[in-house]
Parts: C-alpha cells; structure tokens; sequence
C-alpha cells in the first residue's frame, strides 16, 4: 500500500514538474512586418522611406484629380447662353470662377473667338496638353518606386547572403550551426519582402492614378468637341 502510494506521489511530482518545464519555456516570437522590419538593415530603411513618399504622392495626386473633375453640369449651358448672347465677359469669369481644366480650356478657347476656328482648336488643344501634363506630376517618381523597390529588396538579400557566407568562412573551427546559418537567410530575405510590397503597392497607385487621368482627359476631349460644335452653330 504505501508503495502504491509511493509510486503515486512520484507520477504525481512527475507531471507538475513537466507543466513548470513547460511554462518556463520562452514564448516563440511571433512574426509580423514590424518584427520582419527589425532584420532588414538599412535598406528597410530606404524602402520604408520609399512608401512613405509614395503614399504622399498617390493622396497629393488624388486631392489634384478629384477637384480637377468637378464641374458645374451647368457650365457648358451656361457658356453656350453668354456667348449667344454675345456677353463674352460673363463667360470668362464663368471660367475663371470654375477653375478646372476644362474651365480653363474653354477660358483659352473664348479669347480666340473671331479667329479662324484652326487656330481656336490649337488654342484649346495647347492648354489641355499643358493641363495633362500637371496632372500627370509625380507620376514618374510612382512608377519608379513601383520598379526600384523590389530591385532594392533583392540587393538586400544579396548584401545578406553574402554576410552570411562570409560569416561562415571565417569560422576557424569549421562547424557550421544551423540556427546561425538560418538567422542570416532570415535576415537576408526580409528585404525582398519588403521590396516586393512596396513596388506592388506603388504599382496598384500608379495603375489607378493613370485610370483616373485617363477619364480627366476624356472629359476635356468632351468639353473641347462641345465648345467648337457651338462656334460652329449656325447663328
């Protein structure tokens, strides 16, 4: 009996000492960007640096277009009455109140009434081209981040590997450890994470920006046709 007892202690001692052994055990550290960030270096850095500018230029960008396609529905009736009714004055501060892209078309196109309707069009077609080319600011340095970025990321894993290697050729005693080596790999990929994300994030801003100009300039292709079938109307 008191062997049994005996033995029940011990099984007993066993099993909490297991549960204590188990809960000393270091919690696993759990990976997310910011702890992935932490072993990329300073091209982390760059990259980080690179998004930022990025996600300023892509809201600057959307700010820019988002007024640049508000307009009166009015605007062109309203035109179209004041230049009927000969008031060539109220239809230019028409435009210069409404101080979009079109407007200012429109504006450029109002003061060349009464030249040959050629040069009324170059008129027009020189301030759209002047007015594209604004909104179409920034988006180079987009593109280039959306292509630069993963490139930096591969650097990175470079730089990376060949750390490690090193580190392993100057070890003397010629035993190579896994976690070590697994460490620098770790390390060493980060940055192509990091890249990657970056450029795909560049990419899908530069892509719906250009959507986004895309239907800013049809919408001034529709504002020109309309101001020149009016000069055209018969009187």
């Amino acid at each position: 009996m008191l062997f049994q007892i005996q033995t029940n202690m011990d099984t007993m001692m066993t099993a909490v000492q297991d549960t204590v052994a188990v809960l000393e055990q270091p919690i696993e550290e759990s990976m997310n960007l910011l702890t992935m960030a932490q072993y990329g270096g300073w091209i982390m850095i760059v990259l980080a640096l690179l998004l930022a500018f990025a996600i300023y230029l892509f809201i600057e960008r959307i700010v820019v277009l988002t007024k640049a396609t508000k307009e009166d529905k009015t605007f062109m009736n309203r035109i179209r009455d004041y230049i009927k009714d000969g008031n060539i004055d109220s239809a230019t501060k028409l435009c210069q109140r409404t101080n979009t892209p079109s407007a200012r078309m429109i504006e450029k196109g109002i003061t060349r009434i009464g030249r040959p309707m050629q040069d009324v069009q170059v008129a027009i077609e020189n301030v759209g081209n002047l007015e594209v080319s604004y909104l179409e600011k920034g988006l180079v340095l987009i593109a280039t981040i959306a292509a630069g970025a993963p490139m930096l990321g591969f650097l990175g894993t470079v730089l990376g590997m060949v750390q490690t290697f090193f580190n392993m050729a100057q070890n003397a005693s010629g035993v190579i450890e896994i976690s070590s080596l697994s460490e620098g790999m770790y390390q060493a990929m980060v940055t192509t994470v990091g890249g990657l994300i970056v450029g795909i994030l560049a990419m899908f801003a530069y892509n719906f920006l250009v959507s986004r100009i895309d239907r800013v300039i049809r919408q001034l292709e529709s504002r020109t046709m309309e101001f020149m079938d009016l000069l055209n109307e018969p009187v």
